[in-house]
């Protein structure tokens, strides 16, 4: 069975809501699927590499061109993409920054979504390289962003959404965590939200691929 793929965005650690809904997220597929294997890719504790020119140099070159110094300039993408090709499900939490993803999300995104790597252009469009999987995204927002209370924009849904497709990914939920207010208690409204949509997307009886 493929491994989980946990991608964290948070800066906040023991009071992150879009961590805590992750966990529980990995508490429900690890029910339905003893043993499950989680790989963790926490993007504030182990910040990227921002990208530089010999990296987007590289980007364009067919692998048997490459130098040793471009290979080098592409190691870190390469270790992030085989974590996406090891996993079979993949669990992105993050909170919204400004509308949108935070720098250390967009740095990962960044990095994994490379032409002739992870998507090739077509006429017709761009065409994921990668293999589909169930994935979930937690989002916890300060403001609310939908319905009668929303006020204020929502770019982050769509351009993860966008992301994702052009990786190859289309099986994707999300969970949005509204208006969440600060402190560090779980708060009964996030634990309502996280189970209601558990119980939907992630019913006990739902199993993993096998593969």
């Amino acid at each position: 069975m493929k491994p989980v793929l946990l991608v964290e965005a948070s800066p906040r650690f023991g009071t992150s809501r879009s961590r805590m809904a992750a966990e529980k997220i990995i508490g429900r597929l690890a029910d339905v699927r003893p043993g499950l294997d989680v790989l963790r890719r926490d993007l504030v504790a182990e910040p990227l590499m921002p990208l530089d020119e010999a990296f987007t140099e590289a980007i364009y070159l067919a692998p048997p061109a490459l130098s040793a110094a471009e290979r080098e300039a592409l190691a870190q993408s390469e270790r992030l993409i085989e974590e996406l090709e090891q996993s079979g499900t993949l669990i992105i939490s993050t909170p919204m920054h400004n509308f949108t993803v935070p720098a250390v999300l967009k740095a990962w995104i960044d990095q994994v979504l490379r032409l002739n790597r992870t998507f090739r252009s077509t006429p017709s469009g761009k065409v994921g390289l990668l293999a589909d999987r169930p994935t979930y995204v937690v989002v916890s927002t300060g403001g609310a962003i939908s319905g009668e209370r929303a006020r204020q924009p929502d770019f982050l849904t769509p351009y993860l959404d966008a992301i994702l497709r052009t990786l190859g990914i289309h099986t994707i939920r999300f969970l949005h965590l509204e208006a969440m207010p600060r402190g560090s208690d779980w708060p009964d409204e996030a634990e309502r939200q996280v189970q209601a949509w558990l119980d939907i997307h992630l019913p006990a009886r739902t199993l993993l691929p096998a593969s």
